[in-house]
């Protein structure tokens, strides 16, 4: 490794750590296997239970990005799963045509401009118009950097912004990922992009990654619950997993990286809510469709088999109440899925709710 390499990456990595701040939150990573296995393993961090509720969406759903007249509207293409955090924001989801989006934490996401007069789309509706309209993560790309809207970010209960970063991949293992930086997009996409945690910004966290690359996992990998090491365990395992492999031990490979990078329950830091616990992790299977789903509070695995799922036009929506649950769930919940209405998107908290 050349002189001024080295030092570019140190000088890379001083200044990401300078803007890490301690912040926190969930992990991301993505598997793409020789024999058609795609597999995307998330966790979700918080400073308390985000209470989630599982949704199947058939497709022809008439929707808008916000409750005001300047937004976006569009009709779903496609059907999904989706889990819905406090029943009033998609945190992620599974469409049909195994295209899988995953919203993260990122503090310090401005997506508004000065005098910025595109129409609004809310966070909690985002990764749903990504799922509800595109099947592969270059279709996806190709409109959203057209940048031709603005994000509104609600406060969440608790009162923090909802700055997020997007993490989309596909059937293919095409993977990308969608941040704003002082109001504009920016976007890596490519199969390389297999993990993504929290903050720095997306390509800092890769210069970490290369000096990392230097030591070489095998003699010595960061251990903390740090976001930048997080990213660098979740490399280095997602590469290590062999590509010649069982559907079986695949899967059983991402969930073994999505507990490695897991936080334990009782760790949270005052005022830094992303510093927090897992509340829980989900492995998406976007070769055979399934949605799997395991809260840290139950000691067992739940999914949803997507290809089972009526999701023409006009089909019920089904909802999982995982909320009000009081039993323990395991297996496939397919069957245990209800006729419901869709869930209420919150794009402005009453300033007289409490939490």
């Amino acid at each position: 490794m050349r002189l001024t390499n080295t030092i570019s990456i140190t000088i890379a990595i001083v200044a990401a750590i300078g803007s890490i701040n301690d912040a926190e939150a969930c992990t991301r990573v993505v598997y793409v296997g020789n024999n058609g296995e795609v597999i995307t393993g998330r966790t979700l961090d918080w400073k308390e239970e985000i209470g989630t509720n599982l949704y199947v969406m058939p497709r022809g759903m008439e929707r808008e990005g916000y409750d005001e007249s300047n937004t976006i509207k569009w009709r779903s293409k496609y059907g999904s799963v989706v889990s819905v955090g406090y029943d009033v924001g998609v945190n992620e989801g599974m469409n049909e045509k195994g295209l899988v989006c995953n919203l993260l934490y990122l503090p310090g996401t401005v997506y508004s401009r000065p005098n910025d007069t595109r129409p609004y789309i809310s966070t909690s509706v985002w990764a749903q118009y990504v799922l509800d309209n595109f099947a592969t993560t270059s279709e996806a790309v190709a409109e959203l950097s057209k940048d031709k809207f603005q994000i509104n970010a609600p406060a969440m209960p608790g009162g923090n912004a909802t700055t997020l970063h997007m993490a989309i991949s596909d059937a293919t293992g095409n993977s990308a990922i969608i941040e704003y930086i002082n109001g504009y997009i920016s976007i890596h996409e490519g199969e390389q992009y297999k993990v993504m945690t929290n903050a720095p910004t997306y390509d800092k966290q890769l210069a970490i990654n290369e000096y990392w690359k230097e030591i070489g996992g095998l003699k010595m990998l960061p251990g903390t619950n740090k976001s930048s090491d997080r990213f660098v365990r979740a490399s280095f395992y997602v590469d290590a997993l062999p590509l010649d492999t069982t559907h079986q031990m695949a899967l059983a490979g991402i969930f073994g990286i999505v507990n490695n990078c897991s936080v334990p329950i009782g760790i949270s830091v005052d005022n830094q809510p992303e510093i927090s616990s897992t509340r829980w992790r989900s492995v998406s299977d976007q070769k055979d469709k399934v949605y799997y789903f395991e809260s840290t509070l139950s000691p067992a695995i739940i999914w949803v088999d997507l290809a089972k799922c009526d999701l023409r036009e006009g089909a019920p929506v089904l909802k999982l109440d995982l909320i009000n649950n009081k039993k323990t769930l395991v297996g496939e919940m397919n069957k245990l899925m209800v006729k419901s209405k869709p869930f209420t998107p919150m794009f402005h908290i009453p300033s007289n709710m409490k939490f």
